[in-house]
């Protein structure tokens, strides 16, 4: 299916790796231009020529989205090109820690890199976007922020922020061409968290095979109604539909790609 993406420019922010590398390559099969960001320059630079050298198109940004400084420095850097069309803010990072390991300081710091970053990026990119009259602002957030768990509760509350001011920003878009829209995965099987179930196998008796370990620890720790971790590219192809302009119609929507993970409504 075309998605009519030709012609559009797309930041992706935590894009040089995991779910964010996984959107930037489907954008860019769909012909989106696609502005990788990272931090790390050769991570960065790899996903890029990847994506080069199979007929996409991408350059890359660097910068720390936790600082107004490197903020400005993203933003610089991708609207010297032109004005982006689709802000997918996706950058964010957490530590799996009980309530009282969390410190009112961490509680400051997981607000910062997992929210005010998005505000950032919203605030540097969106009046050029609003002079194309058309735009999409998608937020990544997380099924934990829907029903958060003990562990990592600043970082619940981080995601359950970005469902929030999405339905803001839609509310203050209207009339203007530009959608926002929120995704919430469930439990993602990115590299990190594979290599850590495979070094939980034996603690727990999962088994010795990954089928065995991938089940058995869905049933223990995420259950859902799919038996089974998510992958990148599942996450990713509803950001494309929400990226297209078959999706004009959908605005303040929060879209969960979780397996039936999320048990509320």
């Amino acid at each position: 299916m075309d998605l009519n993406l030709k012609g559009k420019r797309a930041l992706v922010t935590g894009s040089s790796a995991g779910l964010g590398e996984a959107i930037a390559r489907l954008l860019a099969a769909e012909g989106a231009e696609v502005i990788v960001h990272g931090r790390n320059e050769d991570r960065a630079a790899a996903v890029t020529n990847s994506i080069n050298d199979t007929d996409g198109r991408a350059i890359y940004v660097l910068g720390d989205l936790s600082t107004d400084e490197g903020a400005d420095a993203v933003a610089n850097g991708v609207l010297a090109g032109g004005p982006v069309d689709i802000l997918v803010n996706n950058a964010g990072a957490y530590t799996p820690r009980r309530w009282l390991q969390v410190s009112v300081s961490d509680w400051s710091d997981s607000y910062n890199v997992n929210v005010l970053a998005y505000v950032r990026m919203i605030h540097r990119l969106l009046p050029a976007m609003k002079i194309l009259g058309w735009g999409r602002m998608i937020q990544i957030g997380s099924s934990g922020g829907i029903e958060p768990f003990a562990l990592q509760p600043d970082y619940l509350a981080a995601t359950a922020a970005r469902h929030n001011l999405t339905v803001s920003l839609a509310r203050e878009l209207k009339g203007t061409g530009i959608t926002s829209n929120t995704i919430a995965p469930g439990p993602m099987l990115v590299e990190n968290t594979r290599n850590m179930l495979m070094n939980m196998a034996g603690q727990y008796g999962w088994g010795d095979n990954w089928a065995d370990i991938e089940r058995n620890a869905v049933e223990q720790f995420v259950q859902n109604d799919v038996g089974r971790f998510g992958r990148p590219e599942e996450v990713a192809a509803a950001v494309a539909y929400l990226a297209s302009p078959m999706a004009d119609y959908v605005s303040g929507a929060l879209l969960r790609v979780d397996g039936g993970h999320t048990r509320s409504v």
